[in-house]
């Protein structure tokens, strides 16, 4: 792909492809400022309205796997342009909607186009900047879209749905999606991708499918409503881990597996991919703990809210696009990832903090610079050291597993959280305290929990993660042994 294409044209289409995540990523969070309206318009239960965020994250977090690896075989381009189509389709069908049942079923066909879509992105990237110095720029771009999209999308959501209605949450994904089509079918150079070779795994493909799609359902389903230790839970989880199992057993012995395990070779590619996991566990307490504690005990609007992460936001930015790749080069992805983790944990701790009577200036906004340092300096270096050492042939694959661990993470995090959350403030509740003080202090505890997960991702990347080695390079070249660099 890079020899067809100019310098100029490449960093075109990074941008496309950013814009592109930066849709699918907006409309986690954006939909979430909008539930409100959508259930007075629609008359959702509040049971029922969960299903509005769950059938998107079922499938986007069941498919991105299968998806990138798809990328590998049929060519990311073609695969990227199909997810783009049905994205932007069940956008319009979802704005359009007038029924609870066609708003929930075209979530659902919205977040297998965003599978598709997002799942290839990183894959194209590190194929078309295979030069150390502009992949590291490259991922500071793309880690800042990925990063802040969702801080981004609380504010899109709070100006549309208060300027306009819920609909256009949906609606303004058609000229994004349209435009970026556009401009992709003109700058991506088509990648025939590998083939199926002797045969398709099918087997392979169900049980990973199976496997993640039911398991983020018990997670976000059962779990958050019935409990972890309920029986429903627990049957439902350890179905899920046997289908993975199986899935493991399979690929270990097929004779053409649908996703090689020898991605997990390297400790820094298969330590990145854990210690994203436990950041975007931890992260989901700020952003939605955080978005809670401002709504219910400050009384912010949703508009405010967005407001309220906008400095996260830039600070994000101007350390992704301006500073990361510098950094990166000069210090190694390891390097410059451990004390932007260190930040992270400290904004979390210092937001545990705040009280109920806190002052924007003096209990947030402190938290959000932290925060948008740590992230700004730890996801680019994370997404480096998740990609290091993937070859031509296993990009997609690779770009699929680190959305996976994020969306897996994410529901994860986001499930204990909430559920140890609102436990806490409910017994507090019961125990005679005041609603904005036990809500508080159920906060107060999701942060400290997820610092505590931060933490055990610091030590995974002291432990696990090694410093870069001159080796990586000759893993991406395709004449190399097609495996991962343990030095990564």
């Amino acid at each position: 792909m890079t020899e067809q294409m100019t310098d100029r044209q490449r960093w075109i289409a990074l941008y496309v492809l950013c814009v592109g995540m930066l849709m699918i990523v907006l409309d986690v969070t954006v939909v979430n400022v909008a539930l409100p309206s959508i259930q007075d318009d629609l008359g959702f239960s509040q049971s029922s309205l969960a299903w509005v965020v769950n059938a998107y994250l079922i499938a986007f977090g069941g498919l991105l796997l299968l998806s990138g690896r798809f990328g590998d075989i049929l060519g990311r381009k073609r695969v990227f342009m199909a997810g783009l189509a049905v994205f932007t389709v069940a956008s319009l069908v979802c704005g359009a909607a007038q029924s609870q049942g066609v708003l929930v079923a075209a979530r659902f066909v919205q977040g297998v186009g965003g599978a598709m879509t997002s799942a290839v992105i990183l894959g194209m990237i590190v194929t078309m900047f295979p030069e150390p110095r502009e992949q590291a720029k490259a991922m500071g771009v793309y880690a800042f879209v990925a990063s802040a999209g969702g801080s981004v999308g609380l504010l899109a959501g709070g100006v549309l749905t208060q300027s306009i209605n819920w609909h256009w949450i949906f609606f303004v994904n058609l000229p994004i999606g349209i435009a970026t089509a556009v401009l992709a079918m003109r700058l991506l150079d088509r990648d025939e991708g590998i083939g199926f070779g002797d045969g398709t795994d099918v087997a392979g493909a169900i049980l990973i499918t199976s496997s993640l799609m039911l398991g983020v359902y018990t997670i976000v389903k059962p779990a958050a409503d019935l409990g972890w230790g309920a029986g429903r839970t627990l049957g439902l989880g350890a179905l899920s881990l046997a289908l993975l199992a199986a899935f493991l057993v399979r690929e270990a012995t097929a004779r053409k597996p649908l996703i090689p395990l020898r991605i997990f070779r390297s400790r820094n590619v298969s330590g990145a991919n854990v210690i994203q996991a436990l950041l975007v566990a931890g992260m989901f307490g700020m952003f939605f703990m955080g978005a809670l504690y401002l709504q219910r005990v400050q009384g912010y609007d949703a508009l405010e809210i967005g407001l309220a992460f906008l400095p996260a936001t830039i600070v994000m930015g101007v350390l992704s696009l301006r500073y990361s790749e510098r950094i990166i080069m000069r210090f190694g992805a390891r390097t410059a990832l451990l004390p932007g983790m260190v930040l992270i944990a400290a904004g979390l701790l210092l937001f545990a903090r705040a009280p109920v009577d806190g002052n924007y200036l003096r209990d947030v906004l402190s938290v959000m610079l932290l925060l948008g340092c740590g992230i700004g300096l730890s996801f680019a270096s994370l997404m480096t050291l998740a990609m290091s050492g993937a070859t031509h042939e296993d990009a997609g694959l690779a770009s699929g597993l680190v959305n996976t661990t994020a969306q897996v993470g994410g529901a994860l995090g986001l499930a204990v959280l909430a559920t140890l959350s609102t436990t806490r403030s409910d017994d507090l509740i019961d125990g005679g305290k005041a609603t904005a003080s036990a809500l508080t202090s159920g906060y107060h505890l999701a942060f400290l929990i997820g610092a505590a997960l931060v933490l055990a991702a610091i030590v995974i990347a002291l432990t696990v993660v090694q410093p870069e080695r001159k080796a990586a390079p000759e893993a991406r070249d395709p004449r190399a042994e097609p495996a991962y660099s343990e030095a990564g």
